[in-house]
Protein backbone atom coordinates (compact mmCIF):
# COMPACT_ATOMS: atom_id res chain seq x y z
CA UNK A 1 0.00 0.00 0.00
CA UNK A 2 0.88 3.50 -0.64
CA UNK A 3 0.53 6.06 1.68
CA UNK A 4 1.17 9.23 1.29
CA UNK A 5 0.52 12.38 3.94
CA UNK A 6 -1.42 15.23 2.07
CA UNK A 7 -2.40 19.07 2.98
CA UNK A 8 -4.08 20.42 0.04
CA UNK A 9 -7.49 22.00 0.54
CA UNK A 10 -9.06 19.46 2.28
CA UNK A 11 -6.89 16.68 1.60
CA UNK A 12 -5.05 15.06 4.57
CA UNK A 13 -3.63 11.82 3.77
CA UNK A 14 -4.01 9.58 -0.06
CA UNK A 15 -3.90 5.78 0.08
CA UNK A 16 -3.46 3.44 -2.69
CA UNK A 17 -3.80 -0.24 -2.96
CA UNK A 18 -2.48 -1.22 -6.16
CA UNK A 19 -3.05 -4.55 -6.14
CA UNK A 20 -6.91 -4.15 -5.91
CA UNK A 21 -7.06 -0.79 -7.70
CA UNK A 22 -8.82 1.05 -4.46
CA UNK A 23 -7.83 4.71 -3.35
CA UNK A 24 -8.73 6.39 -0.05
CA UNK A 25 -8.83 9.67 0.66
CA UNK A 26 -8.71 11.00 4.42
CA UNK A 27 -9.92 14.40 4.32
CA UNK A 28 -9.37 17.51 7.12
CA UNK A 29 -12.69 16.64 8.59
CA UNK A 30 -11.26 12.89 9.75
CA UNK A 31 -13.72 11.48 7.35
CA UNK A 32 -12.13 8.67 5.18
CA UNK A 33 -13.75 7.75 1.89
CA UNK A 34 -13.21 4.80 -0.66
CA UNK A 35 -12.88 4.94 -4.33
CA UNK A 36 -12.72 1.81 -6.24
CA UNK A 37 -11.05 1.26 -9.77
CA UNK A 38 -8.64 3.55 -9.36
CA UNK A 39 -6.02 3.10 -11.95
CA UNK A 40 -2.15 3.39 -11.05
CA UNK A 41 -1.61 6.66 -13.21
CA UNK A 42 -4.06 8.53 -12.13
CA UNK A 43 -2.71 7.53 -8.28
CA UNK A 44 0.93 9.42 -9.61
CA UNK A 45 -0.32 11.94 -11.04
CA UNK A 46 -2.99 13.01 -7.78
CA UNK A 47 0.39 12.09 -5.58
CA UNK A 48 2.53 14.25 -7.16
CA UNK A 49 0.16 16.96 -8.24
CA UNK A 50 0.91 20.82 -6.92
CA UNK A 51 -2.70 21.20 -6.84
CA UNK A 52 -3.57 17.47 -5.64
CA UNK A 53 -7.17 19.24 -3.88
CA UNK A 54 -7.80 20.34 -7.49
CA UNK A 55 -7.00 17.49 -9.24
CA UNK A 56 -8.78 15.26 -7.07
CA UNK A 57 -12.23 16.96 -6.89
CA UNK A 58 -11.89 16.79 -11.09
CA UNK A 59 -10.80 13.76 -11.91
CA UNK A 60 -11.24 11.17 -8.62
CA UNK A 61 -14.42 12.99 -6.74
CA UNK A 62 -16.81 13.35 -10.04
CA UNK A 63 -15.61 10.28 -11.76
CA UNK A 64 -15.49 8.00 -9.04
CA UNK A 65 -18.55 6.93 -6.37
CA UNK A 66 -17.39 7.47 -2.95
CA UNK A 67 -17.98 4.93 -0.42
CA UNK A 68 -17.75 6.32 3.25
CA UNK A 69 -15.07 3.92 5.41
CA UNK A 70 -15.00 5.97 8.15
CA UNK A 71 -15.80 8.86 10.04
CA UNK A 72 -14.51 10.99 12.47
CA UNK A 73 -14.50 9.99 15.81
CA UNK A 74 -13.55 12.44 18.44
CA UNK A 75 -14.03 10.27 21.67
CA UNK A 76 -12.09 7.24 20.81
CA UNK A 77 -10.46 8.63 17.65
CA UNK A 78 -10.06 7.02 13.94
CA UNK A 79 -9.02 3.71 13.76
CA UNK A 80 -7.73 4.02 10.22
CA UNK A 81 -5.66 7.01 11.78
CA UNK A 82 -2.16 4.64 11.77
CA UNK A 83 -2.68 4.65 8.37
CA UNK A 84 -2.11 7.81 7.75
CA UNK A 85 0.99 8.72 10.49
Amino acid sequence: MKIKTIHSGKLRAIVYNARARILQVKLDTGDTLQYSGVGEDLWRRLSSSGAAWSFYRDNIEEEFTAKKVSASAPAGGNPLDDLFD
